[in-house]
C-alpha cells in the first residue's frame, strides 16, 4: 500500500467516526487527493505525456514516465519531449460530475506548466477524450481558447479522427516487422495479451492503453484486424479475469460478451483461468498490456512466449529483463511499440497549430509566435496596463 492509499484508508476511518455525511466526504476526499505534473526534456520541442488517473500514481511514477516519453518521442521521431501527470484516485470510486470537478482543480494548479510550445498533455490510464475537453476548457479560462494544448480530445473540438485506436494500431505494426525481421508472419502465431480496463465508470467509457476496439482484435472493424484473425489469440485478460481457449478464442462473440458485460469474465467459449497466470501461458508471442512492472523476477522465469511485445510502459522490470534475455526471449521496447499514440497526438497537434495560422495568415513558426503575443496581449491588457 503506496502513502496515497494509506492516507486515504484513515482519512475514511475518521469519516466514519464522525459519522460525516457522504457527500462531505467524498467532497473532502477530493480535496485531499494529490495530483503530479512532470516535465523531463525539452530539448526535442515541447514535452509531452498522457495523464493518468489510477491509484498508484505518485511522484515517482510520474518522473519515470516522463523520461520515458522523451526516449519515445526520439525513437518515433517525433519533435517533442517528455512529460507526464497524473491523480492518485481510482476514477470507479468518482462520479462524472466529482470527475469534472478534479480535473479542472488540476488544471488550474498546473495551467502555468503546460501550454502550447511547452507541455501539451494528452489521455492515459482512466482518462479520455471527455478529460482532455475538460482541461481545454479550464485552461481557455487562464489563458484563452487554444485547441493545440492538449491532444486526444474530441473530434468536434479539433481531435484527431483515429486516436483511440493509434496505440493498438501501431503495435500491431510494429509487432508485424518484428515478426517479419524474424522470417515470420503474424499468421499462425498464438498470442496471449494481457490489458487492464475498467469498462465503465459511471457510464463514462475511459480509454485504456490498448483498447479491445483498438484494430488488434477487432474483425471485421477495417482492414488491420484481419492480420490478427490470422493468428490466434489463445488467452486473454482484463480487469474483470482471464480467459482461455487453446483453439484460439472466438473473437468476434468475444467483443459482444464485453459489451454487454463490461469484461472478458464469464466468457463462455473460453475457459476461466487465474489472471496471475496469463503471462505464463503458453504462447508464441505475449502482450503485456496493463501496468508496469508486471513481468518480474518472480514470474519471468515461467514466461514461455519467444516473443514480448511491450504494449504497456515499462511492464518489466530490470531483473526481469536479464532473466527474458538468458532465456532468448525476443523483447520489443515500450518506447517503439506503444509509439502509435503519441504519433497521432502529433498529428493533432499540428493540424490545430495550423488552425491558428490559417486564422492569421501566417506561416507555423509565426503562428506559434502570434499565439504566444496574443497571450502577453491579453494579460496586458487584462491587467490594466496599456498605454
Amino acid at each position: 500500500m503506496n502513502a496515497l492509499a494509506g492516507t486515504t484508508r484513515n482519512f475514511k476511518r475518521a469519516a466514519q467516526l464522525l459519522c460525516l455525511d457522504a457527500k462531505l466526504e467524498k467532497s473532502l476526499l477530493i480535496d485531499a487527493i494529490q495530483g503530479d505534473q512532470g516535465g523531463h526534456d525539452n530539448a526535442r520541442g515541447p514535452m509531452k505525456g498522457g495523464i493518468r488517473y489510477h491509484p498508484e500514481v505518485d511522484p515517482d511514477e510520474v518522473n519515470a514516465l516522463a523520461q520515458l516519453m522523451t526516449w519515445k518521442t526520439a525513437v518515433a521521431n517525433i519533435p517533442y519531449g517528455g512529460a507526464k501527470g497524473g491523480i492518485g484516485c481510482d476514477p470507479a470510486d468518482l462520479t462524472v460530475s466529482e470527475l469534472e470537478r478534479l480535473t479542472r482543480v488540476f488544471t488550474q494548479k498546473i495551467h502555468d506548466l503546460i501550454g502550447v510550445q511547452t507541455d501539451v498533455p494528452a489521455p492515459d490510464m482512466g482518462t479520455n477524450a471527455q478529460t482532455m475537453a475538460w482541461m481545454l476548457d479550464e485552461y481557455s479560462k487562464f489563458h484563452g481558447y487554444s485547441a493545440a494544448v492538449v491532444t486526444g480530445k474530441p473530434i468536434d473540438l479539433g481531435g484527431s479522427l483515429g486516436r483511440d485506436a493509434a496505440t493498438g494500431r501501431g503495435m500491431l505494426f510494429a509487432t508485424e516487422a518484428l515478426l517479419n525481421e524474424h522470417g515470420k508472419s503474424i499468421s499462425g502465431q498464438r498470442f496471449v495479451i494481457q490489458v487492464h480496463i475498467s469498462y465503465t465508470y459511471r457510464n463514462v467509457h475511459f480509454r485504456p492503453p490498448i483498447e479491445w476496439d483498438s484494430g488488434m482484435l477487432v474483425p471485421g472493424q477495417h482492414s488491420l484486424s484481419a492480420k490478427w484473425v490470422c493468428g490466434k489469440i489463445v488467452a486473454a485478460s482484463d480487469i474483470t479475469g482471464a480467459i482461455k481457449n487453446k483453439n484460439g478464442l472466438d473473437i468476434a462473440s468475444l467483443l459482444e460478451h464485453v459489451k454487454e458485460n463490461r469484461g472478458v469474465k464469464g466468457f463462455s467459449a473460453a475457459d476461466a483461468i487465474d489472471p496471475n497466470s496469463i503471462l505464463v501461458e503458453d504462447c508464441d508471442v505475449l502482450i503485456p498490456a496493463a501496468l508496469g512492472g508486471v513481468i518480474n523476477k518472480e514470474n519471468a522465469s515461467g514466461i514461455k512466449a519467444k516473443y514480448i511485445i511491450k504494449a504497456a510502459n515499462h511492464p518489466t522490470d530490470p531483473e526481469a529483463d536479464e532473466i527474458l534475455k538468458k532465456k532468448g526471449a525476443v523483447i520489443l521496447l515500450d518506447i517503439y511499440a506503444n509509439s502509435g499514440g503519441v504519433t497521432v497526438c502529433y498529428f493533432e497537434w499540428v493540424q490545430d497549430a495550423k488552425e491558428m495560422c490559417r486564422t492569421h495568415n501566417c506561416d507555423l513558426r509565426m503562428g506559434a509566435f502570434t499565439l504566444r503575443v496574443s497571450r502577453v496581449a491579453r494579460a496586458t491588457l487584462l491587467r490594466g496596463w496599456e498605454a
